[in-house]
Formats: C-alpha cells, structure tokens, sequence
C-alpha cells in the first residue's frame, strides 16, 4: 500500500455489503446505463437530446461511484470489535457530556461506515479523534462550530 494512501476501516459486514454494491454496479447497473446511451444515441442529434445529457450524467456518476468502492476496497482494513481498556477503531464507548446526566452510546468506525442515526462515529470525526487513545475515567474536549463540549468516558466495551 502506498504510503500517501490512507486507510479505510471497516467491519467484515461493511466491506461484504460494498463488495456486492460494487458488483451490482459493474454488472447490472453498467448494463443499465448502456442501454439508456444507446437508446438516447437513436433520437438522432444528440447536441439538443435531454436523454442523451442525462445518460451520460448517469453514467459519470456510475463511473465515479465504482472508482470509489475500488479505491476503499482497495485500501479497507478488516476491524472487529475491541477487546481493550484504550479506545481505537471498533470500541462502543459509553460517555456523558458535562452538565448532563444522559449518557451516550458509540461505536468508533472507520468513516466509510460512520452513522450518528445508527451511534457510529467516524475516528476522523472532531469526537472520534478526540476519543482515540483515551480510557475509561479519562476527559476529551470535542472541538464543535459553537465551541468545545467536554465528555467524560465512562465504560469502553
């Protein structure tokens, strides 16, 4: 892996389900696509053929998405969960903000897999990052757009 190529981590179950997208892309969806332009193409000038635009836009976006899936792919590192006290990719911590009682739940996923609706966050995220390397007991300043927000960890699973 080349030094300048960042890593990507993902669970097993995160990398399964790109690798079928990426199949349903370059299989299905190519297909797809080709037809829309072939179809487009036989509308005749294709200077003022909306369908012919909008199939060509399809197709960069199909493009775009499989060069993505192939560069994750590419660089993806199989994480499961954590057994250890230090928090890293793939622990659940438990923390609560200062002055509030409720506690919060999260997984520390790779960014490829982050989603705050399902309670995982990104370790390049200003919480996951501020979370890496820390312990239960510890403090960490979340760095936010309206100013730091201070957590305490109080269980690392």
């Amino acid at each position: 892996m080349a030094d300048n190529q960042e890593k990507e981590y993902l669970t097993q179950e995160k990398f399964d389900e790109l690798r079928k997208e990426l199949n349903m892309l370059k299989s299905e969806k190519r297909k797809e696509v080709a037809d829309a332009l072939e179809y487009a193409k036989s509308l005749g000038d294709l200077s003022e053929n909306a369908e012919y635009q909008e199939a060509r836009d399809m197709q960069a976006k199909l493009e775009h998405r499989i060069s993505h899936l192939e560069q994750v792919m590419k660089s993806a590192v199989i994480v499961g969960p954590r057994h250890s006290d230090v928090i890293g990719i793939g622990s659940t911590v438990v923390v609560q903000r200062s002055g509030d009682s409720k506690e919060k739940t999260f997984c520390l996923v790779g960014s490829e897999e982050a989603s705050t609706a399902e309670g995982k966050i990104s370790d390049q995220s200003p919480m996951g990052e501020a979370m890496i390397g820390k312990q239960k007991g510890d403090m960490f300043v979340c760095c936010a757009p309206n100013g730091d927000i201070h957590y305490k960890i109080l269980g690392v699973k």
